[in-house]
């Protein structure tokens, strides 16, 4: 399985996507900032949102059809199955 992912920092104001095809592992890389980049720089490590897919070019393209939607849009489709942005990650990562 391929994953497509939406994670937001603290605040929700700053939104990051990406797919992946072992989500744990890559959640872990976000949460303990193992990975240099946006991500790393913007603290974005608190999953809201995420998708399933079992072919890597359709995960693919469904990660480039989010990261060319409006914020708005993107706020829309998180809030549709995550009202209250929970960390969905928080569980899994507790120290």
């Amino acid at each position: 399985m391929y994953y497509i992912y939406i994670l937001t920092n603290k605040s929700n104001s700053v939104l990051y996507i990406g797919v992946t095809n072992n989500l744990s592992r890559r959640l872990y890389e976000h949460k303990n900032k193992l990975i240099d980049g946006f991500s790393k720089k913007y603290n974005t490590n608190k999953i809201v949102y995420f998708e399933e897919s079992s072919s890597i070019n359709d995960a693919i393209l469904r990660e480039k059809q989010l990261k060319g939607w409006s914020r708005k849009k993107k706020i829309q489709l998180i809030e549709s199955i995550n009202p209250n942005w929970i960390d969905f990650g928080e569980k899994e990562f507790e120290e």
